[in-house]
């Protein structure tokens, strides 16, 4: 879909949006004799210009010449950047699939800055994803028709922030949901690699990938035991961008956990819901989509990417419950739980990060426990942290972008639960805290003087109902995000 921006309204056939705060009315003028009749149509709706609500009706024009579709879309008392986001996604979400090939939004008489309107057209580009890829029988009723979207009335400045910051934050959700979104047939260690390496190209984004020879040479016995049950091979997918930033700057690095399919391995998940599994490599994607991102804007920061991407199946040749394998910095884990594996994955790359790419910061990203989504549900993504500035420079990007985190606890009491009787460490606890001894197992992995944060989206890379950038399906979460903190605290 195409986002252009414009001084006046255009000619033809096109839908119109108008935005609405709240009790304010002044931007219907422009409507003319069509006023009466679609305010009318909006207090049939039960129509109040709150945020997000929709009124929909036809004009015929002064004169009544060319009817047209025209919405009426609340934005409440807001002006900033979220509430033109909300505009955007919902502008979209209704007329996607309405038969209308032209969107146009009209800003005029709104408060938006140049900002916002920029924000507004990420919204609507962002609620315009489909991935219809394998769909070959779609009726014409559910194909999406609207294939521009046209701002009118910006502020100066709108579109160049648009498309020098904005469209390639796109590019990065829009590479984080197709990830995600692939059958695990399609998306595995070694074509993740390639689709991460075919939608960079050009961007200057630096690109490698080690082997399992390699990563064995290093020691990771801890992500290579997760790999053991399946025919794939694994990867570690190292990204480099260097975009310059200030020399003094701890290298900062963002890893994400990429198992791209998780049967549990021996201790085997329920049958019901599986298929859900090949979205667990959702902090991987993540971290993908945020390094195109970064490069497709060009960022002023140095930021190094790496996912460790693996596929847990059970077979004669996986890992048991009950095994020791050896990590790549000398610590001994006794394997509880198959199935508590993508902490395994981010250890190995954790302390790769630090003493192969010299990292001093780390942020790592994983769909990791089930307990976060009982803790949290899909409204949070939980933090753990050992430092409270970079806590609190994620938590700042985070409500930024709308992309929300709550902080948990760690703690000494909570460490001790995952000593284990024959090894340094076990990879599980008890029932209780299931989210919080996980982050303690990755906290064993971070060297000292190290700043670390780790952030549990267990339940936010996947929707089972439309989100205001988003339709059903994968959300992108973690790329806004990312690409806010780098931009806050990098640039």
């Amino acid at each position: 879909m195409q986002i252009r921006f414009a001084d006046a309204l255009p000619s033809g056939s096109f839908a119109l949006v108008l935005p609405v705060a709240g009790t304010e009315r002044g931007n219907l003028a422009s409507l003319g004799d069509n006023r009466a009749a679609v305010e009318a149509a909006a207090r049939g709706q039960r129509f109040e210009g709150e945020a997000g609500a929709v009124a929909e009706s036809w004009t015929g024009g002064n004169g009544g010449s060319q009817v047209r579709r025209l919405v009426l879309i609340g934005i409440g008392s807001g002006s900033d950047g979220a509430a033109a986001e909300k505009l955007g996604g919902a502008a979209v979400g209704r007329l996607l699939t309405s038969g209308e090939k032209s969107l146009v939004i009209d800003l005029s008489g709104t408060r938006f800055d140049a900002d916002a309107a920029a924000r507004l057209a990420l919204g609507a580009a962002a609620r315009a994803w489909r991935y219809d890829r394998y769909r070959t029988k779609l009726k014409e009723k559910q194909k999406p028709t609207v294939d521009e979207v046209v701002i009118v009335g910006a502020p100066s400045g709108a579109e160049a922030r648009w498309t020098e910051r904005y469209e390639g934050v796109l590019a990065g959700i829009k590479l984080t949901r197709e990830l995600v979104t692939e059958p695990a047939n399609i998306i595995y260690a070694e074509t993740f690699v390639e689709r991460v390496k075919k939608a960079a190209e050009g961007t200057g984004l630096v690109i490698e990938a080690l082997s399992q020879a390699e990563m064995e040479k290093l020691g990771m016995g801890s992500l290579l035991c997760v790999n053991q049950g399946t025919i794939r091979e694994p990867r570690l997918l190292v990204m480099r961008w260097n975009g310059g930033g200030h020399e003094t700057d701890k290298p900062l690095a963002l890893i994400g956990k990429g198992v791209t399919f998780d049967t549990g391995g021996i201790s085997i998940k329920p049958a019901a819901g599986m298929e859900s599994m090949k979205w667990d490599m959702g902090g991987a994607g993540a971290v993908a989509g945020a390094m195109l991102a970064l490069a497709s804007r060009k960022a002023k920061a140095n930021v190094i990417g790496l996912c460790g991407l693996v596929e847990n199946m059970p077979s004669g040749a996986a890992t048991r419950p009950g095994d020791v394998v050896t990590s790549m910095n000398g610590q001994t884990i006794e394997v509880i739980n198959t199935d508590a594996e993508g902490r395994l994955v981010l250890a190995d790359v954790m302390t790769y990060a630090q003493r192969e790419c010299g990292a001093k910061r780390l942020v790592d990203l994983a769909t990791l426990t089930g307990a976060m989504l009982i803790a949290l549900g899909t409204e949070h993504g939980g933090l753990f942290s050992n430092n409270d500035t970079l806590a609190g420079e994620l938590s700042a990007a985070a409500t930024e972008t709308g992309e929300k985190l709550w902080r948990m606890p760690l703690g000494d009491a909570y460490d001790r639960l995952i000593d284990s009787p024959i090894a340094d460490i076990k990879n599980v606890g008890p029932r209780e805290g299931g989210s919080i001894t996980a982050a303690q197992f990755l906290q064993r992995f971070v060297e000292e003087g190290v700043e670390w944060a780790h952030l549990d989206i267990a339940g936010m890379v996947w929707s089972d109902k439309p989100g205001t950038t988003f339709d059903k399906g994968a959300t992108g979460y973690g790329v806004r995000l990312l690409d806010r903190f780098v931009e806050l605290t990098a640039e």
